[in-house]
């Protein structure tokens, strides 16, 4: 599950308990429900954060769950289920009125990985974790808003490569040289305050939350266009 808490105009996501945060029907609609409620409490000079607690900032989809099903059919239907519901939760954060960042405490693996990368900034602890996209190793392509996220986020080709074609897992400092993360930091604690610092200086601008989130959907017209965002025009209010 996750908790939602509102310090000032940060507000910080984080998903609890020492398991692996792992992306099941459940635990996508306890995030995007955090979001919505976020969307709803947003003014000017709003952020959000998001963080794991544990071991793990994500692994995942929930294979066991996918596995609970008792059929391979019936595993497989779980699965493409996961990916067809976790789309509209990216959207949620591309779409959201505030900058986002993503405090990667943990191991982020596969849907993980993604849910950190679709913030719009990224601090990782040096100590633990690592960056791994699991499909090769696992046998399975990705979806095709995973591939856009990787083209539209992830610059390096060499990093692309590093993550999909290789299935390297990819510690923080690494991480990045490849400029997938902004700042390492040497443990979790260190990490979720590097975020905090950031997400404090941001809020410092007072944004209106629509404008920013609309300039952010136009850096990636490919992810918005698999994703179903549309673009909206925003005017000043004072000419």
């Amino acid at each position: 599950m996750c908790t939602l808490e509102k310090r000032g105009n940060i507000f910080l996501l984080t998903l609890t308990g020492d398991d692996e945060h792992r992306l099941n029907p459940t635990l996508i609609a306890s995030i995007r429900s955090a979001l919505a409620a976020v969307k709803s409490q947003a003014t000017k000079g709003s952020v959000l954060i998001t963080s794991g607690q544990g071991k793990f900032f994500s692994n995942g989809f929930d294979l066991r769950y996918a596995q609970a099903a008792g059929s391979v059919q019936g595993a497989k239907d779980r699965l493409m289920n996961m990916v067809e519901i976790f789309k509209p939760l990216v959207a949620d954060l591309i779409s959201l009125p505030m900058p986002t960042i993503a405090a990667i405490t943990g191991h982020a693996a596969a849907a993980g990985l993604m849910l950190a990368v679709s913030h719009d900034y990224i601090t990782m602890r040096s100590d633990k974790g690592v960056l791994y996209m699991s499909e090769l190793d696992i046998g399975m392509t990705l979806p095709d808003y995973f591939n856009a996220i990787f083209r539209s986020k992830i610059g390096s080709p060499s990093a692309r490569r590093a993550l999909l074609l290789r299935a390297s897992k990819v510690r923080a400092e690494e991480a990045a040289g490849m400029g997938i993360i902004d700042s390492v930091h040497s443990n979790g604690m260190e990490t979720l305050e590097a975020a905090v610092r950031l997400g404090e200086d941001l809020s410092k601008k007072k944004w209106e939350g629509k404008v920013y989130a609309e300039i952010r959907k136009s850096l990636y017209p490919e992810l918005c266009g698999i994703l179903g965002l549309k673009d909206e025009k925003v005017l000043p209010s004072r000419l």
